[in-house]
């Protein structure tokens, strides 16, 4: 298998972050362990795509765009607390988290938590462990896939995948489910690291 995890005691996970640059694969690797695992799961749909989707204004003015990060950091943070209150027991499947959108922030990512009255050590630990999909932009693939907001270029994409990589690879379980020219077995590596953790079996 081609997804590397570093080692990780044993123990309960009960929220799973997905992230990664656009275009790696995610949001169809959530779909599927949906479908196989059932109730077990349920899914924390990506915020940035609801409001971006529902109209929300999406500009790189700096202003705006702080606007639009504090919105999809509240909207993230609170969709993962409603689908933990009522799916309790169940292991959420978070697309995307609260760090994410420290990448997008002009300032960086001090400012970022700063700005939002919280710590990157604080975010870090609402997730019990996190998958990270390399974007396909790294080996000049289209990105496009089926998300209408989707708008960054290849070369944004591999920018915002190498940043995003440097702030999620500090969680101690964390695994990344690297680039494969087969997108068929990328998803596969990815299923299989996404069933042991639900199981409670990563490491192994």
């Amino acid at each position: 298998m081609s997804a590397k995890t570093q080692q990780m005691p044993m123990q309960t996970r009960r929220r799973i972050v997905l992230t990664g640059g656009p275009g790696g694969g995610k949001t169809t690797a959530a779909d599927l362990l949906r479908r196989e695992l059932g109730d077990r799961v349920v899914v924390v749909p990506e915020s940035a795509t609801i409001l971006f989707a529902g109209g929300f204004p999406r500009s790189q003015q700096w202003d705006a765009n702080r606007a639009a990060q504090t919105a999809i950091f509240h909207v993230q943070r609170n969709l993962e607390d409603v689908q933990s209150a009522l799916y309790s027991e169940r292991v959420l499947l978070c697309d995307r988290g609260t760090i994410d959108g420290a990448a997008y922030w002009h300032d960086g990512p001090d400012s970022f938590f700063a700005a939002l009255g919280t710590s990157f050590e604080t975010e870090l630990a609402r997730y019990d462990a996190v998958v990270f999909f390399e974007t396909a932009a790294i080996a000049g693939l289209s990105i496009e896939g089926g998300n209408p907001v989707r708008c960054e270029s290849l070369s944004q994409a591999v920018e915002l995948d190498g940043r995003l990589r440097a702030l999620w690879s500090r969680h101690p379980r964390f695994t990344l489910i690297p680039h494969n020219h087969s997108f068929m077995a990328k998803i596969t590596d990815a299923l299989a690291v996404l069933e042991r953790l639900v199981d409670g079996h990563a490491g192994r």
